[in-house]
């Protein structure tokens, strides 16, 4: 019986052209482009435009993936998209990006794990390539979290931006792909990064709007702690895994939430800087799009090529948090 592994043979990303820098903030808020770049590294984020969706920007990353893996619409088996802001609680926007390339002989789902949900989608989808039930799995992480956050709120709106990424895991033979991955959840400090209204437990009414419990709050002194304290951690849990080492890595890709934080874990771990990619100035936090983008413009910078080893590492709401290496 053949054994079958996942090869990435595909990626793509698709980010709004609007950018609003830390300047631009700083006129409509209390706040600095030295504050936020002292904090966060962040220098501007791409905001959604009113007439593009969450399922707009999915179902491009998702297509410009196809395209690079030279693979059809109908070709695609399965579809997995990582969001915490889908155009819609119900119905799936997996379901709606389905539709939009036209897969119709694809099953589709959503991962909801907030910033750590690309890593949970490619864990995820390498098991169905193992088991040899899928032969082209898309796996797309995007959000436009400027939707969900409150821009007089200078905590959290500097933080985050809009985008979409995407990769396309192919079936082969060839001992490629996920060497092995680690998944986390302490759901004890659920209540750091958390949307109060808008679920079952606190419908949304005119008085949780005034009082602005729709938006996404974050306690960010609690959320830099439980991210410095377990990106190193998890990503010695996946080298041990594998029987690999610090010094085996080709590209280290941290999800792009902070850059202390980033340097921070890298300089636990034992990494140099050039085995870093850090883009989270240029983005801000994008959650679920932010390793996923990262990894497209490592491609694309020739940061990575066949046979690199990449460690993808990502901390979330839930908490959450993920490990996993490729190799390509």
């Amino acid at each position: 019986m053949s054994k079958y592994y996942g090869k990435l043979a595909g990626y793509g990303r698709h980010v709004p052209e609007a950018i609003v820098t830390n300047q631009d903030l700083a006129e409509r808020i209390d706040t600095s482009n030295q504050w936020i770049v002292e904090r966060t590294g962040i220098r501007e984020r791409r905001i959604i435009s009113d007439t593009e969706h969450c399922s707009d920007l999915a179902t491009a990353a998702s297509q410009k993936a196809m395209d690079k893996a030279g693979i059809t619409a109908e070709e695609v088996d399965l579809i997995i998209v990582a969001t915490s802001s889908p155009d819609y609680l119900t119905p799936p926007v997996s379901s709606q990006v389905q539709h939009n390339l036209g897969a119709k002989k694809a099953g589709a789902f959503v991962m909801v794990v907030g910033c750590t949900g690309f890593v949970y989608a490619l864990a995820t989808a390498y098991q169905f390539m193992h088991s040899g039930e899928y032969r082209n799995i898309i796996v797309t992480g995007v959000e436009v979290t400027s939707r969900n956050v409150d821009w007089n709120d200078r905590n959290t709106c500097v933080l985050f931006g809009d985008g979409a990424a995407a990769v396309v895991i192919q079936r082969t033979t060839q001992e490629t792909g996920m060497l092995a991955h680690h998944l986390g959840s302490d759901g004890s400090g659920y209540e750091h990064i958390i949307q109060v209204s808008g679920g079952t437990r606190f419908p949304t009414t005119h008085e949780r709007l005034d009082e602005g419990l729709h938006f996404l709050k974050m306690n960010g002194r609690e959320v830099f702690k439980f991210a410095t304290s377990v990106m190193g951690e998890t990503l010695q849990i996946v080298l041990d895994k594998a029987g690999l080492k610090i010094s085996d890595i080709d590209l280290f890709i941290p999800h792009q939430a902070n850059a202390r934080i980033i340097e921070f874990a890298a300089k636990q771990a034992g990494l140099p800087p050039e085995k870093v990619f850090i883009n989270v100035d240029r983005y801000g936090n994008t959650s679920a799009a932010s390793v996923p983008i990262a990894l497209s413009e490592a491609f694309e910078q020739g940061r990575l090529k066949e046979g690199s080893l990449v460690a993808m590492v990502a901390f979330g709401s839930g908490l959450t948090w993920g490990s996993c290496l490729i190799r390509l």
